[in-house]
């Protein structure tokens, strides 16, 4: 088996799209040439080069890409050839009338040049509307007919059953944390007053002391001891947020 060699690879892989590109910027000039001397002006003169390039390069992709007798691919074959007419007839009409040797105010090229861009706009929709088809594969009686051998079925060797697996560790039950011990049992009293999600406020544990029996105390009491203590004993108890409602 013959090897192309590495250079000549790299050449054509390179090769290819610098000379497609090539080739689009040397024909822009005389396609937008004739489009000028049509009567369009700019910018949508610059839309002739894109027109007839890139009409011409589909129009090509869709005759190679559809097999023979598909639908669609003799049009296509009659718009890749007409566009191809288009773009060779739109360089040498620019490059006649640009060295003098023809006059570019004539009527019969005005009236081609302007059935340009409709007539390519309803090709390509012809084609995009025409379904590409589906290979499905051969019911022919020719084709040859494949015998099905079962190869035997060889004993199957004894299963093992795995060894029995050890019973889970049973879990010993986690005992609940010690209660806290206050130096003042008042404390007992207002550390509920937290189970609602919120700091409490003077107030609130004012008349809870009161409910609990234990007299009035005082405000500064009330902060400066007994809330101090509990959150003392949990911190985090006075990162909570101040309750609403009756606080003071």
């Amino acid at each position: 088996m013959t090897t192309t060699p590495w250079y000549a690879r790299t050449a054509t892989t390179v090769g290819r799209p610098a000379v497609l590109t090539a080739t689009l910027i040397m024909s822009m000039p005389g396609e937008y040439k004739v489009a000028k001397l049509a009567g369009w002006s700019d910018p949508w003169a610059y839309g002739m080069p894109f027109a007839l390039s890139a009409y011409a390069g589909i129009a090509a992709v869709v005759t190679a890409t559809r097999p023979k007798g598909a639908r669609g691919r003799i049009s296509a074959q009659l718009g890749a050839a007409f566009a191809i007419i288009l773009a060779l007839a739109a360089q040498v009409v620019a490059h006649l009338v640009q060295t003098g040797h023809m006059n570019g105010n004539q009527a019969w090229l005005i009236a081609i040049t302007s059935m340009v861009p409709p007539a390519v706009l309803a090709h390509l929709l012809h084609l995009a509307a025409t379904p590409t088809p589906v290979n499905a594969p051969s019911t022919s009686v020719d084709a040859p007919v494949v015998e099905r051998v079962v190869a035997p079925v060889e004993p199957r060797a004894a299963v093992v059953p795995p060894p029995p697996t050890e019973p889970p560790a049973i879990e010993q039950p986690v005992e609940p944390p010690a209660p806290i011990r206050y130096r003042d049992p008042r404390c007992a009293t207002i550390r509920p007053l937290y189970d609602g999600g919120a700091r409490p406020g003077t107030a609130a544990m004012r008349d809870a002391l009161i409910a609990a029996g234990h007299g009035r105390v005082g405000d500064s009491t009330i902060r400066g001891v007994l809330r101090a203590e509990v959150e003392e004993h949990e911190p985090h108890l006075a990162a909570l947020p101040p309750a609403l409602g009756r606080t003071a």
